[in-house]
């Protein structure tokens, strides 16, 4: 069931850098982005339309979306994580307009709660006017079902509850469902029995992983996915990212080690991992810091670059 190609979102642009304390330029965010798409990724979560007091990171979402070149068949998505937000992603029209939005919910009570000061059923109504409007509006709508594999306040996450919020969120009119280990704790047998669930209530082309690589389990669990033919995984160049209510967590898998991977099992990806490697250098350089890509550590070595 190993897929022959895989697409890889490259989150990095949002949900990487979203955490960085330091401020990150508008025109360093729209060259990553530019950088990302040079090297053939074709879907990049750009910005995210949330409260600059909370996020203050992503203050310039409006302005990253608008300076964009965009690329003929590359997808830029968003996330929403309600109306207000959802009415400033269209209210600059075709100039900032994006192809997809994001919701997210969490799969534990506990952490919905620290999070987003509501409970997993309360989180899921909030979400359902901004998917009908999305959705009106004619764009696509991804879900992320956040501490799907564990939780940093309740432990463990059964498979059930995982399967409760799919349903809820299937219910509303979500189109896509991603399974995220956002504090990077999953093992290959939990998240098979997790994606077993969403595979229940999603076609497979809807269905895709998000693993962050706190535990170094992340490429195992995508492998564990690949034999389930799931072929659509959330990634992030230079290993951007880390949760902000989820102590020790590191950031998602980097893009960089998933290409290496899946290339030497044959999988065609579409991305140029050089290229991909020099738009990780980029922004670590940006950020003052070595990539967290082992395999972008090692090539921009081969090349020269001396890391601390």
């Amino acid at each position: 069931m190993i897929p022959s190609r895989v697409t890889l979102v490259d989150v990095g642009p949002r949900d990487g850098l979203q955490n960085e304390k330091q401020p990150v330029s508008t025109a360093h965010k729209v060259d990553l982005v530019h950088r990302l798409q040079a090297a053939g990724l074709r879907e990049i979560e750009v910005t995210s339309y949330v409260s600059p007091k909370w996020v203050p990171q992503m203050a310039d979402n409006a302005e990253v979306m608008a300076a964009i070149q965009r690329a003929p068949g590359v997808r830029y998505s968003v996330l929403t994580p309600n109306m207000k937000g959802l009415e400033a992603a269209l209210a600059g029209g075709a100039a900032t307009r994006p192809d997809e939005v994001v919701v997210f919910g969490a799969a534990s009570e506990a952490f919905s709660q620290k999070n987003i000061n509501c409970s997993i059923a309360e989180s899921i109504e909030r979400f359902a006017p901004v998917v009908a409007a999305a959705r009106e509006a004619g764009l696509k709508v991804r879900a992320a079902i956040s501490c799907a594999l564990g939780c940093p306040y309740q432990g463990a996450v059964s498979a059930d509850a995982v399967e409760d919020v799919v349903r809820r969120l299937k219910d509303i009119g979500v189109q896509h469902c991603g399974v995220a280990d956002t504090i990077g704790v999953g093992t290959p047998g939990q998240v098979q029995a997790a994606m077993e669930r969403a595979l229940k209530h999603f076609p497979l082309a809807e269905v895709s992983g998000h693993f962050h690589d706190t535990y170094g389990q992340a490429l195992a669990n995508i492998y564990a996915c690949l034999q389930m033919g799931i072929h659509t995984f959330d990634t992030s160049v230079a290993g951007l990212g880390g949760c902000p209510y989820a102590k020790g967590a590191t950031g998602n898998v980097a893009t960089e080690d998933v290409v290496f991977m899946l290339h030497g099992l044959g999988i065609e990806t579409g991305i140029d991992l050089d290229a991909l490697v020099e738009a990780g250098g980029f922004i670590s350089d940006v950020l003052g810091r070595p990539p967290v890509s082992r395999v972008g550590r090692a090539l921009l070595t081969k090349k020269g670059r001396v890391f601390a």
